[in-house]
Order: structure tokens, then sequence, then C-alpha cells
């Protein structure tokens, strides 16, 4: 064999192989990907999106070396990622799930767990919340036969959350349970619901899947309540594909979670473990026989919720950018909010809660009702100029379809008042992107686009 011929592959180590595979996957990065996301912005050509993945070569290194690993299911990189996130949050334990509705889903399911003593929440009770939301922060309540009870949302001081003076009119004898999201981005009152929810002993679950990065009082949201949860879907503030993580410092609450995730059992075994507990055939529980393998022995009702070893690898990649990308979502929302402001007496503009520092998920307006135009006018024109729009989600959540048979029975939901700002955000509110990946010249066009529209 002369000095020139390749070394065979069998001679060639597992980390040379490695280190080779990356070094080709990080040259199509620059040729392939890197060209498409730096192209040159061209007003009304390109596309002006509201959200989108925001990624280098490091997401698809990482993702190479879990490929490389083939450990499909949990490993390595999930608890790696779990560790990292806790850690950002400055909390004991995160659980890595397979999106941000899996994690509403497991976060108040876990408080439905025996573990929770006589504070568990049981079929019938009730959770406040609001309709002005995205679906999945009240199916859980739903799906579980408890009771959502709905109250409004604030508009005019431009926060689009929760109106905390409404929660003592909403509370009851069953009520057990506070569920809110933080608004595109901007954190409810926390302090108020707090408060509330310490006077009368409830559960306060933070939807954070719109905030992560956001600050209340120089802390982090996600970090108030019993239980918070976030999504890894691409618009949201890190991605994974798909994926979201459930966070707590209560190990009640960690070890329900974990069960709800995996399949509802009993044994807390990692993926590709056995006997983590010492005693995998010495449990009694139950009206098993005594000995039956704690890997089988199920305590709750569960699903398999998990994520895999490929989205906690690109996780991780993500993670370490969460605070430029945090930076560049403040700085594109302050952009649009002093360009427009002179604009305010069209829209409602939006503004942070008192004492937070939010980390914008999109930069909501509300089309005043004595505004010359309607949504639909202005929507039209933007996106025919290429420029994304989204709905605030549902709207008003109890005016769709889903929610026809349930107001019919007349007692699957209860409402406080007549939600005269949640049904004017279903009618005259829309919102658009701050993301990252927003060129600056994208920006300046969606400003340009919205002073140059007149109605007909």
């Amino acid at each position: 064999m002369s000095e020139n011929s390749p070394t065979p592959l069998c001679l060639q180590t597992e980390s040379a192989l490695r280190a080779k595979i990356k070094s080709l996957v990080a040259e199509y990065y620059e040729a392939v990907h890197r060209p498409v996301q730096e192209r040159a912005f061209e007003p009304g050509a390109t596309r002006v999106h509201y959200a989108g993945r925001v990624f280098d070569a490091d997401e698809m290194l990482a993702l190479t070396d879990a490929l490389l690993d083939f450990w499909l299911t949990s490993g390595r990189f999930t608890e790696a990622f779990e560790k990292r996130l806790a850690s950002y949050l400055g909390l004991r334990f995160s659980i890595l799930v397979n999106s941000g509705s899996s994690a509403n889903l497991v976060a108040f399911n876990a408080l439905t767990s025996p573990l929770m003593g006589p504070r568990r929440i049981q079929k019938g009770d009730e959770v406040i919340t609001v309709a002005a939301a995205f679906p999945t922060t009240v199916a859980p309540i739903i799906g579980f036969g408890a009771v959502p009870v709905f109250v409004d949302i604030t508009l005019e001081d431009g926060t689009y959350n929760i109106d905390v003076t409404q929660l003592e009119a909403a509370y009851s004898p069953r009520t057990r349970a506070v569920f809110v999201a933080h608004t595109l981005g901007n954190p409810v009152r926390i302090k108020e619901i707090r408060n509330f929810c310490a006077k009368f002993g409830l559960w306060f679950i933070e939807d954070n899947c719109d905030a992560l990065g956001s600050l209340y009082e120089g802390k982090l949201t996600g970090t108030f309540g019993d239980v918070a949860t976030s999504s890894f879907y691409p618009p949201h503030h890190i991605t994974m594909g798909e994926g979201g993580a459930v966070y707590t410092n209560n190990s009640l609450i960690k070890r329900a979670a974990d069960s709800f995730r995996d399949w509802g059992r009993d044994c807390w075994c990692p993926s590709g473990k056995d006997n983590t507990c010492k005693k995998r055939f010495g449990w009694e529980l139950g009206s098993l026989p005594k000995g039956y393998d704690h890997k089988y022995i199920y305590s709750h009702l569960g699903y398999n919720l998990k994520a895999t070893e490929m989205q906690a690898s690109i996780g991780l990649a993500q993670l370490e950018k969460l605070d430029f990308f945090t930076k560049r979502r403040r700085a594109n929302f302050n952009f649009l909010r002093e360009a427009l402001a002179d604009l305010e007496k069209y829209f409602v503009m939006p503004n942070p809660t008192p004492g937070s520092t939010p980390s914008w998920f999109g930069f909501p307006l509300t089309v005043r009702e004595d505004a010359p135009f309607t949504r639909e006018m202005l929507l039209r024109f933007l996106e025919e100029g290429n420029i994304q729009t989204r709905m605030l989600f549902s709207g008003n959540l109890i005016r769709h379809p889903a929610f026809e048979e349930l107001r019919a029975s007349g007692k699957g939901f209860r409402v406080v008042g007549d939600l005269p700002n949640t049904n004017a955000v279903m009618e005259r509110t829309f919102w658009l992107g701050v993301y990252p990946g927003l060129a600056p010249a994208a920006l300046e066009y969606m400003v340009e686009r919205l002073r140059r529209f007149q109605a007909p």
C-alpha cells in the first residue's frame, strides 16, 4: 500500500471518522444553508416571516453527534439538556417532552396525581384561565374532567394578559389552580396572581411557552409558578423542531411529571437502565403480587411523551444562543414600537407589563374601533406585500367549533362576565414578527408598508 493510499476504514478510529463526518457537515452548512440565511432582503419579494428557526453549523454538528450515537430515544443529550435548562432557570428540575402542548398536558396532570395529597386536582374542580389563549393551555383541563373558568384580559393598556381584578369573582370553593400563559412573551401580573393563589391555597401553573427569557422584577418567568412549561417548536425562543419542557422546584411534581410522560409507570429508571432503585423485584404496590417487576408497575394513567436524542442535541446548541436571541427579540420589538408610535390613533400599541422586561414573541396591534379601516383590510394589504401576519391565537376560544358541544351542555366551562376585551381581540387584533432572524431591512419594510396603507 503506497503512502498516498487511503487508510482502510477498519483502521480508522471512531473519533477520527466522527471528526471527518462533522467536518463535511460544517462544509455543507457553509455551502448550502449560510447563503440562504444571508441572502439580501428584497422588499416585496422576500417573504417576511412572523417567526422561524435561526441556526448555524453548531446545531447541525450537535445533531450529527446524536445521529452517529444512534441512541434514538432519550439519552445523554436529553440528560444534558434537562440539566442545562434547569440551571439556566435556576430551578431544581426540568423534564424534556415532545412538544409544548405535551408539556402543558404533563404539567397539569402532575397536579392530579395522588402524590399531591389533599391539594390534588380532581374531576369537577375548577381552574381559572383565559379564553384569549392557545387551545392546548385549556385542553388538559377539559380532557381531565376539570372545569375551566374564563376571565377577561386587559386590552387598552396593551398587555393582553389576564385581568387580575377578576380573580376574586372567578373563585369558588371548587377552585384549585390558575393556569395562564404570558401572552406573546409579556409576563402576566405575577405578584397579584401569586398573592391570590397563596390566599386560597391554589396551584399556579405558568405556561411559559411564548416567554422563555422574559423577566419579571428581574427574575425569569417560568420560575414563579409551582410548575411551568416551554415549547421548542420552530417559532419559539429556541427550537429543536418539536419539543417542550416542564420545570419545577417541587420533587413530587417532578416525580409525577416523569411518570405521566413515561407511560404512567412508577419506575424512574432512565431509558436503557434497570434497577436504579436497587429493589426492582422488591416492591409491593396495589394488589400486585409482591416482587412484581417495578419497571412494569403503573401509578398513573400516563402517555409516552418523550423527546428524542436528536431533538435534545439541537436544543443544547440553541440554549447557548438564547441570550443572543432574547437581545435581538427585544431590539426588534423596540424598533417597531418606536417607529410606529405615532400611529397610536389607529392602534392599541403593545406595552410591557409594569415591572417586566419581556423576551417578546410578537408585536401585537389592535385596530381601534373608530379607525377608518378594518383588520381584514390591513391584513390583506400586508400579506399582499409578502408580510406574514398572525391572529392572537384563538381570539376567543369558547366561540370555536370545538366548544359548541361544551357550550350546549351548559356545564363544560364557566365564564366571568361577557369577556368584552377577549371578543375585541378576536375581532380587531393581529401581530407581526420580531424573531431574531429578521433583517433590519425587513423591519424597515414592515414599518414602511404599514405607513403606506390607506383604507379604500
